[in-house]
């Protein structure tokens, strides 16, 4: 993208206030973080529920930034860069990208639906890339944000498109209609996603439908709740399996791993092989091979290429490898613009100094090889990547772009090379085209560990963040708990993603977690809420901040405190309102004023207190007193003392339960991990950790014959008996065992039989068509911890904190 930035006024309906009026705009961006802002840059100051665009320019401007959109000149700025002043910087966005659109005329796939956009969008990729030079929407880059940076990718040497639109609400799919502009349309899968912004399907087929207004053709799923409410005049190509009125009649029949499809289209028969035999992978394996037949291709070409289909990894993870290195698995996707979002992720994950890129040749740009990895070396400059290895013959041939780089042929001469590459200690950005297998670099360079993981959805934890986030004043302060290895969830890695949040505090129980976080290189003030007075003097080291809650732990911070010549060291007042736990009483505040009167070795930066009942109705007046008491408590404090420290006493419950008494901060813990106590407010959380495992073996036991110790479960009748590898050293309590719990594999219940093992339990799958090495979810979706907490009468915390440390954590980004 080349725009002049006098000629974008009109387009953004900006008044426009110039410093450099002879600048060009080369790339969009609304993220202050991201490494790849320059002064070619134009930045949309975008304003969210908690976050503000207009917060960030100063810093952006001494960056070098010199373009910006923006409701309003944060003050002192108005003549240190161009500055174009809109009603509505997201408006703005959208209709600079629509007008963006209007340049090209190639056709452009639009792909709506509840379920399968983005597989049907990469299958699709896949299938025509071959025919085409095709712009795509990176990963899942389908709402009012990400569809117009999306479009903004465009270029001039791109012969056709394949955008996603994801609306979660009435009146959002006319704007993104106007941006995308399809010619083609795809209704995939209607389900229940997103339900609650719509007041029955009806609403929301509707709302989808409007993607379509202007399509040649609609291609959708034949039956009679969409026909009812389709345009008449809408062209459409339709299938079904079920509905001969369709154009497309399919019969599916599967073959151990694999559906044949049997094709009739007008008086023609064929056959098809595909790679799954799951209802979802079919309907979308169907959607693409219907854009095949409308754009006339053979079905020789067809079948040959629908049976390469693939499942797709729609997510970066985060692994731990080996010689103390972190690796980023991008290992299934090579292209210019989801390796600007790779590398923002990398910068916001990176546990260590050294950053390092292993990248195949890129396909599919739309730009010449020339351009191309001048374009991908000035990624790797903005973002300080300090090593890059090059594996494909192309990128070999322009290793002379990048500084300290080594380039392989293949990956099967990366490998070979391994031992004298020396990785070790540096973050690793693995990122590949598919045809490169760089999952076999994953596999050489990933610690080995047990078949059982916990994967960790880093984008339900920010989603889960920012619906607490909408519930508080724009002024209140967030701490996020971080303690117990973030609930069992894994530390450091959350509280990075926390840090990139921008969060006030991150809360630990004890000083050794905090240093943990510290020594790793968190920079966000941590709070030490249950210190040892033997962890006083590491506290102090590692610059840790602790809750302060007797006067003999007062007295003996002091005394170290003195004896270090410390001066306004930052500690935490806690005072007990109910809890009885820990914190001062009423009796005690007369000698704290008198022993902080004067005292320069420590400042008071917050007061708190904690709530015992916030998530039970029935105890409202009791929480109501404790509020009432930690105000009396708190305020006479402040005006002995003459300060204005922070005060917060609200949990997770609290910030929904009690919104008034939010004060200056609040104490985001189970919520962030996405449980809630109140049913409603479940809904709208989404599920952050999955445990998984595997089928190690699977048998079958005739009627009278036992499974596991004890003999607890006796076979009525022949039975197939899975065994998984996850048993109660993993942390799965032994009560859930012998009929009372269950995993899932293959979207079916497995009842746990027998009692649970250390490392084992054995699940019956006589009704689940299964093998060894499919996959078993343990908690995540199905069953939830909620669920498994009322069934063990506890709660979800202990379900979540007990997951053992031998258990690998998984953290990804879809």
């Amino acid at each position: 993208m080349i725009v002049q930035i006098k000629n974008i006024v009109p387009i953004l309906q900006a008044k426009w206030l110039a410093n450099h009026s002879e600048t060009t705009i080369e790339t969009i961006s609304i993220d202050s973080r991201s490494l790849q802002n320059g002064s070619n840059t134009l930045f949309f100051a975008l304003v969210g529920p908690n976050n503000d665009g207009h917060d960030y320019i100063s810093a952006l401007i001494e960056e070098g930034v010199q373009n910006f959109v923006v409701t309003y000149i944060p003050q002192n700025l108005e003549n240190k860069s161009n500055f174009f002043v809109v009603e509505d910087t997201l408006k703005s966005l959208q209709l600079f990208a629509a007008y963006y659109r209007n340049l090209y005329h190639f056709p452009i796939i639009g792909v709506t639906g509840s379920n399968g956009k983005t597989i049907v969008k990469e299958w699709l990729n896949f299938l025509l890339s071959p025919d085409f030079n095709i712009i795509r929407s990176p990963k899942s880059y389908n709402s009012q944000v990400g569809v117009p940076l999306s479009v903004l990718a465009i270029n001039e040497k791109h012969n056709f498109g394949i955008f996603e639109a994801g609306i979660s609400t009435r009146n959002e799919m006319e704007k993104l209609e106007k941006i995308i502009q399809p010619t083609i349309g795809i209704l995939t899968n209607i389900g229940s996603a997103h339900d609650e912004g719509f007041s029955n399907i009806g609403e929301k087929i509707k709302e989808k439908l409007k993607l379509f207004k202007n399509v040649s053709v609609l291609i959708y799923n034949k039956n009679k709740t969409i026909d009812s409410f389709l345009n008449p005049t809408i062209n459409t190509f339709s299938w079904s399996c079920t509905d001969h009125h369709a154009d497309v009649f399919i019969v599916t029949k599967s073959i151990l791993d694999k559906t044949i499809l049997k094709i009739k289209i007008q008086n023609n028969n064929f056959e098809i092989k595909i790679p799954f035999r799951d209802d979802a992978s079919i309907e979308n394996a169907i959607h693409c091979m219907m854009v095949m037949l409308y754009l006339e291709y053979d079905y020789k070409t067809i079948e040959t290429r629908m049976e390469l289909l693939f499942p797709v990894e729609m997510r970066l993870k985060l692994k731990n490898g080996i010689n103390n290195t972190t690796l980023i698995d991008d290992s299934y996707s090579s292209d210019f613009q989801s390796l600007k979002i790779a590398l923002d992720f990398l910068e916001s994950q990176k546990q260590h100094k050294k950053k390092t890129l292993i990248l195949s040749d890129i396909f599919q740009s739309g730009l010449s090889n020339e351009d191309l990895y001048s374009g991908v070396s000035q990624l790797i400059i903005s973002n300080k990547i300090n090593r890059v290895i090059g594996i494909g013959e192309t990128i070999s041939k322009y290793k002379s772009k990048f500084s300290n780089c080594t380039t392989f042929a293949n990956t099967e001469e990366f490998i070979a090379n391994l031992n004298v590459l020396n990785l070790n200690n540096e973050t690793i950005l693995i990122k590949g085209a598919r045809t490169f297998h760089f999952e076999k670099i994953v596999s050489a360079l990933e610690e080995k560990t047990h078949e059982t993981v916990l994967e960790i959805n880093l984008n339900a934890i920010s989603h889960n963040l920012n619906f607490y986030k909408a519930k508080l004043k724009p002024e209140t302060k967030i701490m996020v708990m971080v303690k117990a290895f973030g609930y069992g969830n894994g530390g450091f890695e959350i509280a990075k993603l926390l840090e990139h949040h921008k969060v006030s505090y991150l809360g630990v129980a004890f000083a050794d977690e905090g240093i943990s976080l510290k020594t790793a290189g968190i920079h966000l003030p941590i709070m030490v809420l249950n210190p040892e007075n033997t962890s006083f003097e590491a506290i102090i080291h590692h610059h840790l901040e602790p809750e302060i809650y007797s006067l003999k732990g007062l007295k003996t911070f002091l005394k170290v405190a003195e004896q270090k010549k410390l001066y306004h060291f930052p500690i935490h007042i806690k005072f007990d309102t109910g809890m009885h736990r820990l914190g001062f009483e009423e009796e005690n505040i007369e000698e704290l004023i008198s022993v902080l009167k004067e005292n320069k070795s420590v400042t008071v930066k917050s007061i708190l207190s904690h709530m015992a009942t916030s998530d039970d109705i029935k105890h409202r007046d009791f929480a109501i007193s404790q509020i009432d008491l930690f105000d009396k408590f708190s305020s006479k404090l402040m005006n002995e003392l003459q300060i204005k420290p922070i005060r917060h006493i609200l949990n997770t419950s609290g910030i929904s339960n009690f919104p008034e008494a939010q004060y200056d901060m609040v104490r985001l813990g189970i919520g962030l991990y996405g449980v809630s106590n109140d049913v409603e407010e479940q809904k709208y959380l989404e599920n952050v950790g999955t445990l998984k495992s595997i089928i190690s073996q699977i048998r079958t036991i005739d009627a009278g014959e036992s499974v596991g110790y004890g003999r607890r479960f006796i076979a009525e009748k022949t039975t197939k008996i899975a065994t998984i590898p996850i048993g109660y050293a993993d942390g799965i309590s032994r009560l859930w065992g012998n009929g009372l719990g269950f995993v899932t594999i293959n979207d079916q219940k497995a009842t746990i039989v027998g009692s649970i093992c250390m490392d084992m339990l054995m699940v019956d799958v006589s009704e689940i068509i299964c093998k060894e090495g499919d996959q078993v979810i343990i908690f995540g979706e199905s069953p939830t911890v909620t669920f498994m907490a009322e069934q063990l009468q506890t709660i979800p915390y202990e379900i979540l904190t007990s997951v053992s440390q031998r258990v690998k954590r998984v953290f990804y980004r879809e």
